[in-house]
């Protein structure tokens, strides 16, 4: 977990079954999309609260009704409907919410092995060690630097988690929220380590 080093939490997820578009040679880079994780006591909280890099902050739609940036399978419309009975719901199917994710070998740090580092733009009061998680991968933000400075590093790691919040709140990557390929855990017995 390179990035927790820096003080921004992230999932970190084997790079093997890892496909974007079907495809497995995935460029190393910052990319952008929406991240289902199945049912847990993290996924069981407040849901108008969005980390970001050090403040909590709401999330407001593209179109200025009220947030609801962290969706279960079944609440909150497309049209920007409150998600009021959020414990309930994400009890059986799960929670979705924005991220940002890093695919490389993060050059800073030496390290020798390519990883798959998300960040889930939200503050979670517990963890979520041992649950699934379902990725939608929907934009390319820049591709992976080395860094002389561990401060450059993290100023452009804020930058990554500011540019995939504007990019999420837009109507044409907002509505893929719902899709339900985010949120499908059944038969989904092993979580990878």
């Amino acid at each position: 977990m390179v990035a927790l080093y820096l003080g921004i939490p992230t999932a970190n997820i084997p790079i093997e079954g890892v496909t974007v578009g079907g495809q497995r040679d995935i460029d190393s880079g910052v990319y952008y999309g929406w991240a289902g994780l199945s049912p847990s006591n993290a996924t069981k909280q407040d849901t108008t609260s969005l980390h970001s890099s050090s403040t909590t902050a709401q999330v407001p739609h593209a179109n200025g009704e009220a947030p609801d940036a962290l969706l279960s399978a079944s609440a909150a419309s497309a049209t920007g409907e409150k998600e009021n009975n959020v414990s309930d719901q994400t009890a059986a199917t799960g929670t979705v919410y924005p991220m940002v994710m890093s695919i490389g070998w993060n050059p800073y740090y030496k390290n020798t092995v390519r990883s798959v580092e998300v960040h889930i733009l939200h503050h979670f009061a517990a963890d979520f060690y041992g649950r699934h998680m379902n990725l939608m991968i929907l934009g390319f933000i820049r591709p992976e630097y080395d860094y002389v400075s561990k401060e450059s590093l993290i100023e452009d790691i804020k930058t990554d988690i500011e540019v995939a919040r504007r990019s999420l709140e837009r109507p044409a990557y907002a509505e893929f929220r719902h899709d339900g390929y985010l949120l499908d855990f059944e038969g989904k017995g092993d979580v990878a380590s």
